[in-house]
């Protein structure tokens, strides 16, 4: 009995000096002082809007990738390093290295921010402003060959005010990005309602045509991109790229595919491109990112903090009656309806200093 009252002495006396050692430790007061600032804190502010107040002041500052309160959908998204999306520079690595004097995977002259400018100057300061812009809307870097071969498609109709922003704008971002692209303005020349499916399909066709594209966007006439970071690289995999409109997000849900968007062109030909049967407004674009997902492609996204633009003002048209319809079989109609099934006469064609424009009656079937 004595020999266990000795050992317990022993043990109390041990844990006694530990403690005292303990307290006098740098690391012991450190982790004591910072809980206590911590339950002060907490007894002082309230946490929800200590929370609020660091998401405001996040979109101060956009070039950082916000992180807090995520949702899932933006982890989906391609992180932001050095200022770029590291897509970019994945998809520059995938440049045939048979080239010589390849432009850098990051091209230089980036600034990010490109506010629009809605007052177009004259064709005479326009030609002084991009002076190698070629006839057509033809761009490609003088300083180094671009890893990219890219072409612009854009669905026109009717919208004389918009194209004149739309072509001036877009050259002030792409040609900062060492691309080698061209701007096609395809319009409808028929009387028929708007088939923006068929448009694209058209001008895919139009652009092969005159040149080896490997990629292709997609683009409403009324998005115009305003961060020159979100480069129009050949993407890897189907690209959204219009996330954040008038700073509001765009992605209505995980397949949509509007907007803005781009695919290179093994992934156009495989889905055989888009459909050539919604005449009117809605639901072209779903039809489009069904067929991507049945051949085994994921849409991606980059950050909403680059993948930035803003909408010209426009009366929003109708949506067509038979578009759900349409939609809801689609999955008959991938190898039978599309490129393989296009119909169209091309009216006229013209190179004009910031675009090719493609006049097309396309034949819709009576």
């Amino acid at each position: 009995v004595e020999v266990k009252k000795s050992e317990k002495a022993e043990r109390g006396v041990s844990i006694s000096r530990a403690a005292r050692v303990l307290a006098r430790s740098h690391l012991f007061k450190f982790i004591v002082a910072s809980l206590t600032v911590f339950a002060v804190v907490h007894w002082c502010f309230d946490v929800k809007d200590m929370t609020q107040t660091v998401k405001v002041a996040s979109f101060q500052f956009p070039w950082h990738s916000g992180v807090i309160n995520s949702s899932k959908q933006d982890q989906k998204m391609s992180p932001v390093l050095n200022g770029v999306p590291d897509d970019v520079i994945s998809d520059s690595k995938k440049a045939k290295t048979s080239l010589t004097n390849l432009c850098p995977l990051v091209p230089p002259n980036l600034v990010g921010n490109i506010p629009v400018k809605t007052d177009v100057p004259s064709p005479e300061v326009i030609e002084k402003e991009f002076p190698e812009v070629m006839p057509g809307g033809r761009f490609r870097p003088k300083e180094c060959t671009s890893r990219h071969r890219v072409a612009i498609l854009v669905p026109y109709r009717n919208r004389t005010e918009h194209l004149k922003i739309f072509t001036y704008n877009i050259h002030r971002v792409l040609a900062r990005q060492q691309i080698d692209y061209g701007v096609f303005v395809i319009e409808q020349g028929d009387s028929a309602g708007f088939n923006r499916a068929k448009l694209f399909n058209v001008g895919y066709v139009e652009s092969t045509a005159l040149y080896d594209y490997q990629c292709f966007v997609f683009h409403d006439i009324d998005m115009v991109p305003v961060d020159d970071r979100n480069v129009y690289t050949c993407p890897d995999r189907p690209r959204h790229m219009s996330v954040n409109v008038n700073n509001k997000s765009m992605v209505f849900y995980p397949s949509f595919f509007g907007g803005v968007s781009a695919v290179n062109k093994e992934q156009m030909l495989r889905v055989n491109g888009y459909s050539n049967l919604y005449w009117g407004w809605g639901a072209e674009d779903d039809d489009f990112s069904y067929r991507l997902h049945k051949y085994g492609y994921k849409i991606f996204r980059r950050s909403h903090d680059v993948a930035r633009y803003v909408t010209l003002a426009h009366v929003k048209s109708k949506p067509s009656e038979q578009r759900m319809q349409l939609l809801n079989k689609w999955s008959s109609r991938v190898t039978t309806d599309g490129l393989n099934s296009l119909k169209y006469k091309r009216l006229d064609i013209q190179f004009k200093k910031l675009y090719t424009w493609i006049l097309a009656d396309l034949e819709k079937p009576k």
